[in-house]
């Protein structure tokens, strides 16, 4: 069932994570909102289980690997967010499992957020528009490290690291949802969210012949005046929130 009217995202906390599969993830929808968010000097840090490495048929992902990391850090600086971490799974075979939640869970203590942001973690993107196994995998272990951040019986590991337990994560927002529930304005953001996306030019070519700021500005204008039909007419940047 859809949400007829988006509601405002929650505004009392300081600092957020975005935990993500590959570079590119969050510049396909969320930029425009972690911009409003950084410019009103909330804290906002990336965390990408991959460096993308598999995503360009044309380079080996040797090559690709390190050219996609400096892609995402880049762009991350365009919207405000220098702390940018990679954990090293395998692009297109990351395994939903205790590992990925253990170093989600250890990200998530490091990084000590109130709002946790990820990429929708469903089968489908509404309909039959199949979703990838990457994005379902970090998407669902994402939701499930929230909890086990803040237990220390789980992965007891991480305390003797040097990682406290941190229960203070009070909400996961999930972007790409077919079933949003809140929504951000994307006015003051939606410039740097065409830079941002803009950014990772190298795999943009490879996946379309169209020009770059052409297709980066109809796709993120298209879908943030199709979101704003359900935020008061503002374009805007949906997520289904999941309170904690």
């Amino acid at each position: 069932m859809t949400t007829t009217q988006l509601q405002p995202m929650p505004g009392d906390w300081r600092r957020a994570l975005a935990v993500v599969a590959h570079p590119d993830d969050l510049e396909y929808g969320c930029s425009a909102a972690i911009a409003a968010w950084t410019d009103e000097g909330r804290e906002v840090a990336y965390v990408l289980a991959t460096r993308g490495e598999a995503g360009i048929d044309t380079l080996e992902p040797g090559r690709c690997g390190p050219l996609r990391e400096r892609e995402q850090r880049a762009s991350a600086a365009v919207v405000g967010v220098s702390a940018v971490e990679f954990l090293d799974h395998r692009d297109g075979v990351i395994e939903y499992g205790t590992a990925l939640r253990r170093d989600i869970a250890a990200a998530i203590r490091r990084h000590r957020p109130e709002l946790v942001i990820t990429l929708n973690h469903r089968d489908t993107w509404g309909g039959v528009a199949w979703n990838t196994p990457d994005h379902v995998a970090v998407g669902r272990a994402t939701l499930d490290a929230a909890g086990d951040a803040g237990n220390r019986w789980i992965f007891p590991e991480l305390t003797e690291q040097g990682l406290q337990p941190w229960d203070g994560v009070r909400w996961v927002a999930v972007a790409g949802s077919s079933t949003p529930t809140h929504a951000v304005d994307a006015t003051s953001g939606m410039e740097r969210a065409v830079r941002s996306l803009l950014e990772h030019r190298t795999y943009i070519e490879a996946l379309t012949d169209e020009d770059p700021e052409t297709y980066v500005r109809g796709f993120l204008t298209g879908h943030a005046e199709a979101t704003g039909e359900r935020f008061g007419g503002k374009p805007a940047v949906a997520f289904e929130l999941f309170p904690r």
